[in-house]
């Protein structure tokens, strides 16, 4: 296998290929949840299809922020009154005995995420609440051997409550940063010091969290290559297990917030592009492992390891090294797969908690997922998190003749052979270093749902 962080930038064929397309945290990816399923439905598929022997993966959903981010696309509730979470997180309560009820069966949690909003939004008394009704309900680890992370945001966290998620059992954190030049913080309202940053990070470390990690963004308002390479040069110095480095979308009649940001302040097409090439590079040099897409890893993390091992694994966090778990979600908007069955709560605040009040659960919409879902859904998970794919891996899984099944998907891909993207014999695809970067437009020649004459909406762009 090619190198795992030699990547081949080559302009023309991003040029080429950079359409909209979907980032594939799930197969079927989410436009394709219908609100028109039975929730009862869907729980019982789930409950009759997930493994019972395997473990579980949490996540928990607190969007509460003080401040609003002007390029945030997250669901959020922007108050400054701490009140509020609360009577949320009663509601929260509510639907955790029910999902226990459902999927616990002494399955034991490997992994926990908390996210939003603003997790750390709510009090050091009120975390430590949350995760006793957590332990209450489901049979999380006490041997620090599980992977429990939480976002945080560097303005709202002090060393007291580091040391709180520290004993309470989170041994992972990710801050988001997005960039470290005023000018562009202050366009986005955002304004947090390096130092601080370096202050939490510095305590984190101290303290024993295991691996943390460091979301940026390019594209943000004011952004240069120049300004960003100083940010790079800043977090590189501070030395993080990963980091994540998302690309701006600038959708303001999507996202109310973004309609604070100027289009005219935004870096041009090319100069994201020189961004995104001198980041691949820079991170590459300084000894970090390209996982794909948004991802990097220093060599020695379990997410490097795992890509290395081919035990790399994608659901609605991004990569993860827990293939085996379903995915209990809980709060609004959040997201589960369990077993043949992904499922997405009320997106409302006040629809999420009626729904909860009147059902002690808040499910909106859903797919279940038909044999043809769970065999495309494996050709694009081992793609997009190894760039290679043996086909007599699919075809025994599934026991299919993997040439026959995907003709037409084979026939696209002599086009990406001809373009350099992929190397394909008889019996493997092998993504190039050129490819690795569309990867995404790759995986889309394998989507069912996405015609392959029209443009596709809903997405994003590949690069």
């Amino acid at each position: 296998m090619t190198q795992n962080n030699l990547i081949k930038w080559d302009l023309d064929l991003i040029r080429r290929y950079d359409l909209s397309g979907p980032r594939y945290t799930s197969y079927p990816t989410a436009i394709q949840f219908d609100p028109e399923l039975s929730a009862t439905d869907l729980v019982h598929t789930g409950q009759q299809t997930a493994d019972n022997s395997a473990p579980l993966s949490l996540y928990v959903h607190i969007p509460f922020c003080a401040h609003v981010c002007y390029y945030c696309a997250c669901n959020k509730v922007i108050t400054r009154n701490r009140k509020k979470a609360q009577p949320y997180l009663d509601t929260l309560y509510k639907e955790m005995a029910q999902l226990s009820e459902w999927y616990a069966n002494e399955r034991t949690v490997e992994q926990l995420h908390f996210g939003g909003g603003t997790p750390t939004f709510i009090s050091n008394e009120q975390m430590i609440e949350v995760m006793q009704q957590l332990r209450q309900n489901f049979k999380l680890l006490d041997d620090d051997s599980g992977d429990y992370s939480i976002e945080i945001d560097p303005r709202e966290v002090d060393h007291e409550m580091l040391k709180v998620l520290r004993e309470i059992g989170f041994n992972r954190v990710s801050f988001g940063v997005q960039d470290i030049e005023l000018k562009v913080q202050q366009a986005v309202n955002r304004v947090q010091p390096v130092e601080e940053i370096a202050d939490v990070l510095h305590e984190a470390r101290r303290l024993g969290f295991r691996s943390i990690n460091i979301d940026l963004i390019y594209g943000l308002p004011h952004q240069t290559l120049e300004s960003f390479v100083k940010t790079l040069d800043t977090i590189i110095e501070l030395s993080p297990d990963r980091l994540s480095v998302f690309n701006y979308a600038h959708m303001p009649d999507r996202f109310r917030s973004q309609s604070h940001i100027r289009a005219e302040d935004l870096p041009s097409p090319e100069t994201k592009l020189a961004i995104l090439e001198t980041t691949i590079s820079k991170l590459c040099g300084a000894g970090y492992v390209y996982i794909g897409m948004d991802h990097f890893a220093k060599p020695d993390d379990e997410l490097a390891l795992a890509q290395q091992n081919g035990k790399l694994h994608r659901n609605f966090q991004g990569y993860t090294t827990h293939s085996d778990c379903d995915l209990v979600s809980m709060g609004v908007s959040s997201i589960s797969q369990i077993g043949d069955v992904y499922y997405q709560n009320e997106h409302d605040m006040g629809a999420y908690t009626a729904a909860v009040e009147d059902h002690h659960y808040a499910i909106k919409r859903g797919v279940t997922l038909t044999r043809d879902d769970r065999i495309r859904r494996a050709v694009i998970t081992q793609l997009i998190c190894h760039f290679q794919l043996h086909m007599a891996d699919i075809e025994q899984q599934f026991d299919i003749r993997f040439s026959e099944y995907f003709a037409e998907e084979l026939q696209e891909l002599e086009r990406f052979t001809g373009d350099g993207l992929i190397q394909l014999t008889e019996n493997s695809i092998e993504v190039t270093p050129a490819g690795r970067l569309l990867i995404r437009r790759i995986c889309m020649a394998f989507d069912a749902y996405i015609p392959k004459q029209a443009p596709t909406k809903g997405y994003s762009r590949i690069i």
